[in-house]
């Protein structure tokens, strides 16, 4: 390999043309398809089957493609998409069909010239480290595959979108319920696989749904396909031009969910997540733990406290989150990246198109504006505002290197608010006097440096990120000289 191949929260992912490349693609395919056939050996209950699938990046079809073949060549059966599909539809039919795994050609919600390598289990969610740690291990001893002995390969099966999949979200969630609200919808694709999955689902009687960002743009108009601001003001201006009820945004891949409210406000996943936990238990009636990751919402815990609901606290990345859903009684989990799952999802995974319609159905059942739901939430429970800002740095050894640095030595008060812990589950992680936190964490698979923080006011969740700034800019130029 010309670059070492190393999975991280969700699957490996690398620039185009400089370190995803045919030639580690096809690596990648070798160690997953020798990885697949051995699970064919130890589970008798899984097909020879694998679903591969993929997003509208540049050469994403091509590099699916490849590994189709590479797959073939080992002996699997291979089923490729007619088109770019949501990577949920991928989990979705695997499970579904009981394959033995799937893999997805996405780079999700990173910027525009990169791509990845997402391993399905045969659960449907993303491969766990200790799979994918033994498919790095078999890299270290793969002969690459000539090329030339895969151009005639061409017996993998091509397959249209997945009808189960749009028949099971149609028999979720309880879609003419939603359509006969008299409002505006704006769905935001972020030109990624949401495509106009969601104007169709809700289309057909009262409900006026626009998609905006829908068309195929490799580029992503030049943004990362992330549903946050500021990605999302394109989305928050056409709310306000037509009024619109709600505005909802999944990203490249469309796992993902973002909102705005009818006031052009951005709805943070902390509070699409303590939505779907009030409706979820309010108004279905249901139990079972929360999951949530190191930046989740206290608003969330203090929710969870108050129903008596059994509370998991995981490091970031969905994974850990579909961990325990596969094997505890969970409820509702959720990551700060826009990223949850439910007792009602067929899946232990997060799907962008499954949570906006569910959060439609949420918002509807309490007939409120979605700003008024959450400013019921704020007064039952305590308001809690959040924010992230992301820094780039020359390497990630340098975010690693100063998120140490503040966990070994770290700060007795920030703004007058004295630390009271430190987690180190995921990161640095400073929680202080009234709940309120801030925390360091260097990104798994870019050269960026994440601070978030959570407060009581948004004033001072602004003055925690630009102290998290200053302190990073002071104790690096130690780290790096």
């Amino acid at each position: 390999m010309k670059t070492q191949i190393k999975f991280g929260t969700d699957g490996w992912r690398g620039v185009i043309a400089k370190d995803f490349t045919f030639e580690n693609v096809t690596f990648a395919a070798q160690a997953s398809g020798d990885q697949f056939l051995d699970d064919l050996k130890t589970n008798n209950k899984l097909k020879n089957l694998v679903f591969v699938g993929y997003d509208r990046r540049f050469l994403g079809k091509e590099f699916a493609i490849r590994v189709a073949k590479v797959l073939v060549q080992k002996g699997l059966n291979v089923c490729l998409y007619k088109e770019d599909v949501p990577t949920p539809m991928v989990s979705f039919d695997v499970k579904k069909n009981s394959a033995v795994g799937g893999i997805v050609i996405t780079a999700s919600h990173n910027p525009p010239e990169f791509s990845g390598f997402k391993i399905k289990h045969s659960s449907g969610c993303s491969a766990p480290k200790e799979y994918t740690d033994k498919i790095e291990k078999r890299l270290n001893s793969l002969e690459l595959i000539n090329a030339d002995s895969l151009s005639e390969i061409n017996n993998f099966k091509i397959i249209e979108l997945s009808n189960d999949y749009i028949n099971y979200l149609k028999t979720t969630i309880d879609l003419e319920k939603i359509k006969s609200l008299n409002e505006i919808v704006i769905v935001d694709s972020m030109n990624g696989c949401g495509s106009n999955y969601i104007e169709k689902l809700l289309s057909g009687k009262n409900l006026k749904v626009k998609t905006i960002r829908g068309e195929i743009d490799v580029n992503f108009g030049g943004i990362n396909p992330e549903p946050m601001m500021p990605q999302l003001e394109p989305l928050s201006k056409e709310i306000l031009a037509t009024k619109a009820f709600i505005g909802l945004a999944t990203d490249g891949d469309a796992d993902r969910i973002g909102a705005i409210d009818e006031k052009g406000e951005y709805i943070t996943t902390h509070k699409i997540l303590a939505i779907l936990l009030y409706y979820l238990v309010e108004k279905k009636k249901l139990s079972g733990g929360v999951v949530l990751t190191v930046s989740q919402s206290v608003l969330v815990k203090k929710m969870a406290q108050k129903y008596g609901l059994k509370i998991y606290e995981v490091p970031i990345g969905f994974k850990h989150v579909a961990d325990l859903m596969k094997t505890q009684d969970i409820l509702i989990g959720g990551e700060e990246a826009n990223g949850i799952g439910s007792k009602l999802n067929f899946m232990p995974e997060r799907d962008g198109i499954f949570n906006a319609l569910l959060l439609m159905e949420a918002i509807n059942s309490f007939n409120m504006k979605p700003s008024q739901l959450i400013e019921k939430l704020h007064k039952e429970f305590g308001a809690f505002f959040y924010e992230r800002t992301d820094l780039h740095i020359p390497s990630p050894e340098v975010g690693k290197s100063f998120v140490e640095k503040v966990r070994n030595s770290p700060p007795n008060e920030i703004n007058g608010l004295k630390v009271k812990e430190i987690q180190p589950l995921d990161g640095t992680k400073l929680i202080f006097e009234d709940d309120s936190w801030l925390l360091f964490r260097a990104s798994g698979t870019e050269p960026l440096l994440r601070i978030y923080s959570e407060g009581r006011t948004k004033e001072n969740v602004v003055k925690m990120l630009r102290f998290g700034e200053k302190m990073f800019n002071e104790r690096t130029v130690k780290i790096t000289c």
